[in-house]
């Protein structure tokens, strides 16, 4: 191998080494909120994605709060086996009319506990709730959560996203309730496509097989080039 080549391959293995290790960073997970079904006006599925970003610790407590400013009539938690559930109801600072009710309480936060294990080390579980209905005219839905960890380390999943601005460390789940509903966790909806770490890491892996490609492709050429001096 030439000195030029070598020098080639190695600037390719450096830079797939990057590659790969953006798209590990970029895995790092949030707690998202998702919805097969949410539309404005309408009862919904609400599935809430919860990673244990821990190598040695184990999620045993889940907290998610419900919009006080967009209360809901119904909230139906799921009921999960090694999982107790608890609904909390807190009265309203005014009454809100919710379709054809008006609430002067509502339920305000959904708890669920492990009463034993919980989501082990660097793995995830789903929790759903049932509600409606869902406000019209707006925009999207934060949904606050706070994650317990079995060595007591507590996260709260509360920060805003501001439009244009970075996304924080610890973004509150949110849900977009315009056209299709994809998971948002926070992740910023317009910036969806660049947070989503499935996507970054196909991106990235395609990127290095392009690399290993150009790669492969210098060999021929060189030869070629021998051959014709």
């Amino acid at each position: 191998m030439s000195k030029k080549l070598f020098l080639r391959a190695g600037a390719i293995a450096a830079a797939s080494t990057l590659v790969l290790a953006s798209a590990a960073g970029s895995a790092s997970a949030h707690v998202t909120v998702s919805s097969p079904d949410a539309k404005p006006g309408g009862y919904a599925k609400l599935v809430f994605r919860v990673p244990t970003e821990s190598d040695d610790t184990s999620t045993t407590k889940l907290v998610v709060s419900l919009p006080k400013d967009h209360p809901f009539a119904h909230v139906g938690a799921q009921v999960k086996e090694g999982w107790k559930v608890e609904k909390t109801t807190e009265k309203l600072a005014a009454p809100v009319k919710v379709g054809d009710v008006t609430l002067s309480e509502a339920i305000t936060t959904v708890t669920w506990t492990a009463l034993k294990g919980g989501i082990p080390a660097n793995d995830f579980d789903e929790f759903a709730l049932s509600v409606g209905r869902l406000p019209e005219k707006v925009d999207a839905l934060s949904f606050p959560a706070i994650q317990t960890y079995s060595d007591g380390e507590v996260v709260k999943w509360d920060a805003p996203r501001t439009e244009g601005a970075d996304e924080p460390e610890h973004p509150a789940p949110t849900l977009k309730l315009a056209a299709a509903i994809t998971p948002v966790a926070a992740s910023t909806p317009e910036k969806e496509s660049s947070s989503d770490p499935l996507a970054r890491g196909l991106g990235g892996a395609g990127l290095l097989l392009g690399l290993i490609g150009l790669g492969l492709g210098l060999r021929p050429r060189k030869a070629a080039e021998k051959v014709q001096s």
